[in-house]
C-alpha cells in the first residue's frame, strides 16, 4: 500500500511537470522594434521613391482567398453564380439585349448570339470552367468550339482538343490564329476543364499602340502561355492587327454554333503596385 503523503508528493510532481511543460510550450513573442517596420538608411530602389524595406511604402490590400480550389476570392466580380445570367447580355450594335442562353443546374450552355458582360474590363484575372459534350459529333473546329474574348477581341480558344486533330493555333487554349498553347492539356469530352487567364490590356496614346497586350493562361493547372505577347485583335485566316479602342471593354463568350457548357466564372480587375485599395 502506498502512503498518502508519498502519493500526494508524487502527484504534485507530475502536475507541476505538466504545468511547466504547458508554460514552456507557449511561444514567447518578442517586443516590436523600429526595425520591424522597415528601414530608411537603406539604398533607394531604382526609379522608385522607396528605400529597400521602406516603412512608408503602402501595404497591399487584404484579399481573402476562396475556400476551395477555383473558388472566387473576396474581391472578385462573380460573372456567373450558377443561377442566372444577370451579369451578361447580347449586343447588337448599340443595342443591349437580354441573354437567351439557357441556364441549367449550376451551368449555362451556348445559344444563339455571343454573350457579353454588362461591365467593361481592362487588366484582369479571369477564372472559368467549361465542358464540351460527352458525345462526340464533329471533328477539327466543329467539336465543342467557342472562345473567350478578352475585351471582346483577343481570343483564347475553347475547343474539344482531346484526340481531335486541327491546326495548332486553333486548338483549345490557343491565342487563336497567333500562338498554339505550349502543351495540349485537354481532358476527355464531357469533363469540366478550367482556364485561369491573366490579361494585360494594350495601351494606346494619340491613336497609336504604345504597349501590346499580354496573356498568361493556365489550362487545367498547366501553364500554356507565359505572358505571351498578343499580335492584335483576333481575326480568321489573316494576320492580327491592333486598332485603337477604349481602355476597358466587355468580355465576350463566343457562339460558334457548337454546344459548350460554362460554370464558375469570376473576374478580378488588376490594380497597380504601391496603390492600396485598388482596383
Amino acid at each position: 500500500m502506498i502512503a498518502k503523503p508519498f502519493l500526494a508528493a508524487a502527484l504534485a510532481t507530475v502536475l507541476g511537470g505538466l504545468v511547466l511543460t504547458a508554460d514552456q510550450s507557449k511561444p514567447k513573442v518578442p517586443p516590436r522594434t523600429a526595425a520591424d517596420d522597415g528601414f530608411t538608411d537603406t539604398p533607394m530602389l531604382p526609379n522608385l521613391p522607396w528605400h529597400v524595406h521602406d516603412p512608408a511604402r503602402p501595404n497591399p490590400p487584404i484579399v481573402t482567398p476562396g475556400n476551395d480550389p477555383g473558388a472566387a476570392p473576396s474581391d472578385a466580380r462573380i460573372l456567373f453564380n450558377g443561377k442566372d445570367l444577370s451579369q451578361w447580355a447580347h449586343r447588337d450594335r448599340d443595342k443591349v439585349l437580354e441573354p437567351t442562353w439557357r441556364v441549367r443546374r449550376g451551368y449555362f450552355e451556348t445559344g444563339k448570339g455571343s454573350l457579353h458582360t454588362r461591365e467593361s474590363f481592362g487588366d484582369v484575372q479571369l477564372h472559368l470552367e467549361w465542358a464540351a459534350p460527352s458525345s462526340v459529333a464533329g471533328n477539327s473546329q466543329g467539336r465543342g468550339n467557342s472562345g473567350i474574348y478578352l475585351m471582346g477581341q483577343y481570343e483564347i480558344q475553347v475547343l474539344d482538343s482531346y484526340n481531335n486533330r486541327t491546326y495548332a493555333d486553333g486548338q483549345a487554349a490557343a491565342m487563336y490564329g497567333q500562338w498554339p498553347p505550349l502543351v495540349n492539356a485537354a481532358r476527355p469530352p464531357g469533363e469540366w476543364q478550367t482556364y485561369d487567364i491573366v490579361f494585360e490590356a494594350p495601351r494606346f496614346e494619340n491613336g497609336k499602340l504604345v504597349k501590346p497586350a499580354f496573356q498568361t493562361v493556365i489550362w487545367n493547372g498547366v501553364i500554356v502561355h507565359n505572358r505571351k505577347e498578343v499580335m492584335g485583335s483576333t481575326i480568321y485566316r489573316n494576320v492580327a492587327q491592333y486598332k485603337p479602342h477604349a481602355p476597358e471593354l466587355p468580355l465576350m463568350i463566343q457562339d460558334h454554333a457548337n454546344p459548350v457548357r460554362f460554370r464558375n466564372i469570376w473576374i478580378r480587375k488588376l490594380g497597380e503596385y504601391d496603390r492600396p485599395g485598388q482596383p
